[in-house]
């Protein structure tokens, strides 16, 4: 009865974490307006660190805790480092998989065209750094001197920062062909206030949407865990797997709200700039605080976030800023094949 329980509980709080997300996609948007931002800068950057926030926090939590408690120490590493590699490879394979579904079926239904004229100023620059940054953290489990990982988890801050201000200094105000106009701001809808209450009212829906996805999400991985024990799940599957389908659903809900009202570049940017960030921050954090030791599990997991990122890229560039939704669906062959792998794996053993 406890298990049905659960699952009911995880089905509410899933449809909270959506009706949360619209929320907070909508503050986004007016505070990019707000600022005079471009739609790229406000995917990439604002959308991406609010909604990396609850993924971000996990492996904190995690890895701290056992600290200060001192129990348990290299299961609470294990599973940090799980859920900081997990992050970049839901990202780069389920979400880019969702999102292509979604323009699927939004096409289908005429809503829009298959096609996404996506800004390749702006996705190109977020996957070379993704490249770059994911490159170095995973060179760094070879490295064997502590002293020298602190040194790359500080440059891999560096790289974060570049990051933010080249994307911030090359927003511009074009915006997107065939988007739909700018909703109201949902804590003001039925509010006449003079025009200075805006930003303070932004920031206000923004920080309680974000408030919101980090609860409902440590909820969902609370409830999550509570499965994983209750079937003697292993913790590096949880860590890799599950624990990131809760903490990546911001970033896919809002990706297809976004596409829905083909706002291509603000969809993808979300995605990729989350995993500039992803591949950045917490890896900082996992090779400050853990060994940073990889094995095979981890390796297999790398390389398929290198093939879905590179079909992505290739397709970009070869259809001169035109991406298709088939290159984005073919993230889901990579996260089913690492699936099959872990599932193998768990039968041979």
């Amino acid at each position: 009865m406890e298990i049905i329980l659960s699952f009911v509980y995880i089905l509410i709080v899933l449809a909270l974490i959506v009706f949360v997300c619209v929320i907070f996609t909508n503050a986004v948007e007016h505070l990019g307006e707000e600022l005079n931002l471009s739609e790229g800068a406000v995917g990439s950057v604002l959308a991406a660190v609010g909604t990396a926030l609850p993924e971000t926090i996990v492996p904190l939590v995690a890895i701290i805790g056992a600290y200060i408690t001192g129990t348990e120490i290299s299961r609470a590493e294990e599973i940090g480092i799980g859920a900081i590699l997990g992050a970049p490879f839901l990202l780069g394979t389920l979400a880019f998989f969702v999102t292509g579904l979604a323009v699927v079926i939004f096409t289908k239904s005429g809503r829009r065209t298959a096609d996404m004229p996506v800004n390749t100023v702006v996705i190109l620059r977020d996957i070379h750094f993704f490249i770059l940054s994911y490159t170095i953290s995973i060179f760094a489990a070879f490295v064997p001197f502590k002293s020298v990982k602190y040194i790359m988890a500080g440059l891999l801050l560096v790289i974060y920062l570049i990051y933010v201000i080249q994307t911030i200094r090359t927003a511009s105000k074009e915006k997107e062909g065939g988007q739909e106009e700018l909703a109201a701001l949902y804590f003001t809808k039925y509010i006449n206030l003079p025009e200075k209450y805006n930003l303070p009212f932004i920031v206000f829906q923004l920080l309680a949407s974000v408030g919101g996805i980090i609860l409902l999400a440590h909820v969902f991985v609370h409830q999550i865990g509570f499965l994983a024990e209750t079937f003697k799940i292993n913790a590096l599957i949880l860590s890799l797997l599950i624990t990131p389908i809760a903490t990546e659903l911001p970033e896919k809900f809002n990706s297809v709200i976004w596409i829905r009202a083909k706002k291509d570049t603000l969809a993808m940017g979300n995605i990729t700039g989350a995993m500039v960030f992803q591949s950045c921050i917490p890896t900082a954090v996992g090779l400050s605080l853990t060994p940073w030791v990889l094995g095979m599990d981890a390796f297999v997991n790398v390389a398929m976030v290198y093939l879905s990122v590179g079909v992505v890229y290739h397709n970009i560039i070869n259809n001169k800023g035109i991406l298709k939704p088939s290159a984005l669906l073919a993230g889901g062959i990579f996260y089913l094949l690492f699936i099959i792998y872990v599932v193998f794996k768990i039968f041979l053993h």
